[in-house]
């Protein structure tokens, strides 16, 4: 069996993309087929690879690909977090789909229609450039039109004020394209993006404990890798920078799930981005997001629900770029899928 690996420009780890066919449906079984394939990756020198994409053509007239999305954790090859979705991956998924035939065929501007079977998002990946070893992309997250921007809360209320050792903690949790808490960073003591940027081990520990306490309030598994979390800031006009935290470690700059949710909360009047996002005195239309690796450029578009309360249309992140990696040989899974796994056989060889 041939796998892809990938990566998206400003994503932490490279993605492993797998032909979902060939994979078992149900996650014990999944879990199992991508332990193998860590501890494969990990014998030929890929320990990066903590991201796991299983794709598909679609079945559905309106997609072109079915994408679900693994995150591998690093304390083990067996241990795994199947919540959420990842934007850097997705794009990924779309050059080892192209190079799969499965896609017409990347051009400027085709668009390829996902559909993200672990939270039900629909992402458009639209072609900026093609190049024959990847791509730019503009990633459109398309949102439902009838759930009211209120209902993205995640506890309902535009704030909560989270207990850590530390102290309390006032933050919003907001959940689309992935759940997140967001902070202000000065209430970090960061007064600066420079601060901001160059905050080190005191800083990370701090947030996770955030984190842990919102995952708590929320009746989560506190070891799950969601919700995600950032820390906000507002130091300049026209722009906000953001520090978040990634598997294993911080992120090199935002995911597209994460610009996707900050675009969602910078929306609901009240919350922290919101706040900060008024303060630098700019609007949904073009939210420029300065991060310690890049910069991002954000839009996004409000409507109404059907009983006219304010709704997220869809969110778009520009500038994308990914590449294919190459082709990555495992023996050891096809060994796995014919022999171990004996009552299940893959729709195609």
């Amino acid at each position: 069996m041939i796998a892809y690996l990938a990566q998206a420009t400003g994503a932490p780890t490279p993605t492993l993309v797998l032909d979902a066919s060939l994979v078992p449906p149900e996650e014990p079984d999944i879990r199992a087929v991508l332990t193998t394939v860590r501890s494969w990756l990990a014998a030929n020198g890929h320990h990066d690879v903590l991201k796991f994409a299983l794709v598909t053509p679609s079945a559905h007239p309106l997609f072109d690909l079915d994408y679900r999305f693994v995150q591998g954790l690093p304390d083990g090859p067996g241990h795994f977090d199947f919540r959420g979705s990842c934007g850097h991956s997705i794009l990924s998924s779309v050059l080892a789909a192209d190079t799969l035939g499965w896609l017409p065929g990347l051009a400027p501007g085709s668009r390829v229609r996902v559909r993200v079977l672990n939270n039900g998002d629909h992402v458009v990946c639209e072609v900026d450039e093609a190049r024959r070893d990847g791509g730019t992309f503009t990633v459109h997250f398309v949102q439902d039109s009838d759930r009211a921007l209120e209902d993205l809360l995640l506890t309902g209320r535009v704030r909560d004020l989270l207990l850590t050792t530390s102290g309390l903690h006032e933050a919003s949790l907001v959940a689309t394209g992935n759940p997140y808490v967001f902070v202000d960073a000065e209430s970090l003591g960061l007064a600066s993006r420079q601060e901001l940027f160059e905050a080190g081990e005191e800083t990370y520990e701090r947030l996770q404990q955030i984190r842990t306490a919102a995952a708590t309030t929320l009746g989560w598994p506190p070891e799950s890798v969601f919700p995600k979390i950032a820390a906000v800031g507002s130091y300049e006009p026209g722009r906000l920078a953001v520090r978040a935290i990634s598997v294993p470690s911080w992120h090199p700059t935002l995911a597209l799930t994460g610009a996707t949710c900050l675009a969602a909360a910078a929306a609901i009047p009240g919350t922290v981005p919101a706040d900060l996002l008024e303060r630098a005195g700019a609007g949904l239309d073009d939210i420029v997001v300065d991060t310690p690796r890049s910069t991002t450029r954000i839009a996004a578009s409000l409507g109404t629900t059907a009983d006219a309360r304010s709704a997220l249309l869809w969110v778009s992140i520009g500038d994308k770029h990914a590449h294919l990696r190459g082709p990555a040989k495992i023996p050891e899974l096809s060994t796995y899928l014919y022999q171990e796994a004996p009552s299940w056989q893959p729709a195609s060889a």
